[in-house]
């Protein structure tokens, strides 16, 4: 495995220095919300692009971009910033009826989440990124783990200009939402485990350590739910992912995307087969007890870089541009 691993890691795009983060806050009408942004050392000239992170239920900003010293794959984005020029943000969740940090995203039936308008939160950060680092209005992605994706879920139904893409990881839609279907197009990615022990991929009850967190849909179900809203046709394009885990690893990534052109609406669909609850990456591996919680993790791609890669060509029409 560890040979597959050094392989793949030498056929990712080169990475550097991570980009330095700092902590900001935003006032909201239900009060001051804290995120870390990260950006690049050099500045290139025009507009950045910008990627909201949202961490999952019970995490932290400062976990998905690494600062606590235990990062998540999602600390990734932070390479990816300061290689390619783009601005992260990573907007910290608020806590809940439970105790735990997160979202309010569309499930009506999550008890434990906050109450909190976390779309007017995003939407604040968004603003005030534009005025004061030049981020492009038109180039503004997100992506979301678990109860954070569920989030950017409704980040691409309710934020007003829509994000430019949206990706998912380990999550899916409300099967009982106060949001809504789709109604406008978006491209939307996700990264789902069909092993997922916390968010079945089949649909169904949403658990965590036994206690209910609500209901999504089926996440093939909300993959064509996005592609009726986009209005894409066709074909998909499907590819199993060269498997780099070694033996040690028993599952696969399968690709699949609706839509030709990556400058326009995709949806694609990375299905890990026997994947978990768990972001598949290269080289940020999780450990064997964390995995026996929350499912295998996938070695076949870096989780980051595949949304990157999804996002980088895509614009939104931003009005008055």
């Amino acid at each position: 495995m560890r040979l597959a691993v050094a392989a793949a890691l030498l056929a990712l795009p080169a990475l550097g220095a991570p980009a330095a983060v700092e902590r900001a806050s935003v006032t909201t009408a239900g009060g001051p919300r804290a995120y870390l942004i990260a950006r690049p050392t050099s500045r290139a000239p025009g507009p950045r692009p910008l990627v909201l992170v949202l961490h999952g239920h019970g995490g932290s900003a400062e976990q998905a971009l690494g600062v606590d010293g235990n990062p998540s794959p999602l600390a990734v984005w932070r390479e990816i910033a300061e290689r390619d020029g783009l601005v992260v943000a990573a907007l910290e969740g608020a806590d809940g009826r439970d105790g735990k940090r997160g979202w309010n995203d569309c499930r009506a039936d999550a008890p434990g989440n906050p109450a909190t308008d976390d779309v007017a939160f995003a939407r604040a950060v968004v603003a005030r990124l534009e005025r004061e680092d030049g981020v492009d209005p038109s180039r503004v992605y997100v992506i979301g783990m678990s109860n954070g994706g569920f989030m950017a879920l409704r980040l691409a139904i309710q934020l007003d200009p829509p994000p430019a893409a949206v990706a998912a990881v380990s999550s899916s839609m409300a099967a009982d939402t106060v949001c809504g279907p789709p109604r406008r197009p978006v491209p939307v990615m996700l990264v789902s485990g069909t092993a997922d022990p916390i968010v079945p991929y089949a649909g169904g009850e949403v658990r965590l350590l036994g206690k209910k967190r609500g209901s999504s849909v089926a996440i093939e179900d909300a993959a064509a739910a996005w592609r009726r809203v986009d209005r894409i046709a066709g074909r998909p394009t499907s590819v199993g992912l060269p498997h780099l885990g070694g033996a040690d690893d028993p599952t696969r990534a399968v690709r699949t995307i609706w839509g030709d052109d990556p400058r326009g609406l995709q949806v694609e669909l990375v299905r890990v087969d026997g994947g978990g609850h768990i972001e598949p990456s290269i080289s940020q591996p999780y450990g064997r007890l964390y995995q026996a919680v929350v499912g295998r993790q996938n070695h076949d791609l870096e989780c980051a870089e595949e949304a990157w890669r999804f996002f980088r060509d895509k614009r939104a029409a931003v009005p008055g541009s």
